[in-house]
């Protein structure tokens, strides 16, 4: 049990670790981007705030433990964290027979050093939740306002230097937010995960009007970005969100916000008359003959234990006969069959 009295007043303590929280969520999720457009210092940067984002909430954990907090939650009783460790121990044995030996290994220390940030910050959650009832510390509520801040940084950047924030795509036709710092997809991903976030804070009515404030700058951002799979994605969990409220005033304002962005969703994103118009959608952007090509051309040759960690041929990029280009297949279950073949997909599924 927690070793404290009822007097004593955690409110203080509660509210420096949720930002504190908050601030590892941010370093850990920004150390994803790309900051300069110099690789050496791209790296320094992302080691630099990976490993503090880790170490941090680590340092977190150790804060409730000493206020009080059993940590006594073990990773091996829990079959969960024994799968991910098989699938990155078949990961590193992978590295034996990867073409690119030193990406496999970066890719696989960054994933290793991701589950234990994780592991460790919703550790964090178990013990507030076990050992300080009714604290108010909501991870839903740390991520949207993650992705809100990282969002606000763009917004900013794209009026005080348009030519770093947007990059030009379909031959300069187009310019998508993002430029070089972020994948516009990626980005479009970001704000669609942010606002599904906060759409749990008006549940509790949280700061109501300054949630719908940041809700729709992400909006603006998510359709700036150019992201159709994105605004599918949060389309989808709008409508979830709507079928499960029970109050009506929110679900009608949910209906009208959704029905009145159709317009403009179908004019700017899924009709592009020089991004390939409706048949480029129904194709996926064309990831449909990709991943066909995938199972059809490279899987046979390499089906049990694939092409090495993060690795989905044997060049850096694969390319179908009538496919474009990729270095990644966009598609995790996919991602994990051409990496780790049946076995290690076997594993993924379970």
């Amino acid at each position: 049990m927690l070793n404290t009295t009822s007097h004593i007043n955690h409110q203080p303590f509660l509210k420096r670790i949720n930002m504190l929280m908050f601030m590892m969520l941010f370093i850990m999720t920004a150390a994803y981007f790309t900051w300069s457009d110099n690789i050496t210092i791209t790296r320094l940067i992302k080691i630099a705030a990976r490993f503090s984002a880790t170490a941090g909430t680590w340092y977190i954990f150790r804060m409730l433990v000493h206020r009080g907090a059993i940590a006594s939650f073990k990773w091996y009783n829990d079959f969960a964290p024994l799968l991910y460790a098989c699938y990155l121990g078949l990961g590193f044995i992978s590295v034996l027979w990867s073409t690119d030996k030193a990406y496999s290994m970066l890719q696989w220390f960054m994933d290793f050093e991701s589950l234990v940030f994780a592991f460790y910050f919703m550790r964090c959650f178990m013990l507030l939740d076990n050992y300080f009832p009714g604290h108010h510390i909501r991870f839903y509520n740390l991520l949207g306002n993650t992705a809100f801040v990282l969002l606000l940084i763009f917004v900013a950047g794209m009026y005080l230097d348009p030519d770093t924030f947007f990059r030009m795509t379909h031959g300069g036709e187009e310019s998508r937010l993002g430029g070089f710092i972020m994948n516009p997809n990626e980005l479009g991903m970001l704000c669609g995960v942010g606002i599904s976030c906060l759409l749990f804070d008006m549940y509790r009515n949280h700061r109501r009007w300054l949630t719908v404030f940041k809700m729709a700058l992400m909006l603006y951002g998510l359709i700036l970005t150019g992201s159709r799979s994105s605004l599918v994605g949060l389309m989808l969990i709008i409508f979830f969100h709507i079928r499960r409220s029970s109050n009506k005033k929110l679900k009608l304002m949910m209906y009208a916000g959704a029905v009145a962005a159709i317009p403009l969703i179908v004019t700017q994103l899924m009709i592009k008359e020089n991004g390939g118009g409706v048949d480029e959608v129904l194709s996926m952007t064309g990831r449909l003959p990709f991943w066909s090509a995938l199972l059809n051309e490279a899987f046979p040759k390499e089906p049990f234990l694939g092409y090495g960690f993060m690795r989905i041929y044997y060049t850096d990029t694969f390319q179908g006969a009538d496919t474009y280009a990729g270095h990644m297949t966009h598609n995790t279950f996919l991602q994990a069959l051409m990496n780790l073949g049946i076995i290690g997909f076997t594993i993924a599924i379970l």
